[in-house]
């Protein structure tokens, strides 16, 4: 059973090339795709959706592993049951086919079925595009979907495949050369900003990726890199979840900057706002 009350998002089911998926969806306006990060859409996951869907876009979670709802911290759940909802979500992604965890150079064949639901998603809800936040596991998926012009802001939150067992691994992402040239091709001519957030001290989202991305990606590619410090000590957890479990949701703190910077790409991408101006 969930741990939090869904009460605001209205579930759906998304079909694509023989797979089907539950969908929750809150807001209106043009459509950002969330992707939750292992154990799945979490209620730090939900607070964040809230946040995108008070922007004015309509926030799209795609239940791509977990059940919604449920803690990724103990609290009152308690390390037991949250072990278990974590081991059930990583055994979820290491048996399936949709998920590549180790291999360099290849997409994870899940970001097909996502660019059909961002097609569906902007045909739906209008605007310019379509933005996407990927958080760790589902960080990348986020660049490998902006081979489709559609998708207009991408954010790699702690993108953290290949995992960083092996120099090679640690200085690469889970796209493919062919998709990585579309979307390079498409920030030298149209202009796409490539969001990246990790902490600087994250293990599984080592320092070498976002230098790999700099290169391939050039200016258009812009990280945000905070020290472990600026991380919520009131999680368990290690510095790891930019957005949710580490975020510090009071004005001034790195982290909520990070967070609005996410924010302001999607208003400025999606709703055709002027920049935040930082005083």
């Amino acid at each position: 059973m969930p741990d939090h009350d869904l009460t605001g998002f209205t579930p759906s089911t998304f079909t694509h090339d023989g797979a089907t998926r539950r969908v929750l969806r809150k807001g209106a306006g043009p459509a950002v795709i969330i992707m939750a990060e292992i154990p799945g859409i979490t209620p730090k996951v939900i607070e964040f959706a809230e946040r995108v869907a008070a922007t004015g876009c309509t926030a799209v979670l795609p239940v791509l592993f977990g059940v919604p709802g449920r803690e990724a911290s103990p609290g009152a759940a308690g390390w037991p049951t949250v072990g278990r909802a974590m081991a059930s979500s990583l055994w979820q992604v290491c048996v399936s086919r949709e998920f590549t965890v180790l291999a360099t150079g290849r997409s994870s064949r899940v970001v097909r079925w996502l660019r059909a639901l961002a097609a569906a998603e902007h045909e739906r809800c209008g605007g310019p595009g379509v933005g996407a936040v990927g958080m760790c596991l589902t960080g990348g998926f986020a660049l490998a979907m902006a081979t489709d012009e559609r998708l207009v802001a991408p954010v790699l939150s702690q993108p953290s495949l290949p995992l960083a067992c092996t120099a090679s691994r640690a200085g690469s992402i889970d796209i493919s050369p062919e998709e990585l040239a579309v979307v390079r091709g498409r920030c030298e001519r149209d202009g796409l900003q490539v969001l990246g957030l990790r902490f600087r001290g994250d293990r599984l989202v080592p320092g070498d990726r976002f230098a790999y991305l700099r290169r391939e990606l050039g200016d258009a590619f812009v990280a945000v890199e905070l020290e472990d410090g600026a991380a919520n000590r009131d999680s368990a957890l290690p510095p790891h979840s930019v957005l949710t479990e580490h975020l510090v949701d009071e004005p001034g703190q790195p982290t909520r900057q990070a967070l609005d910077t996410v924010l302001d790409l999607f208003r400025t991408r999606l709703l055709g706002e002027e920049p935040a101006v930082t005083k």
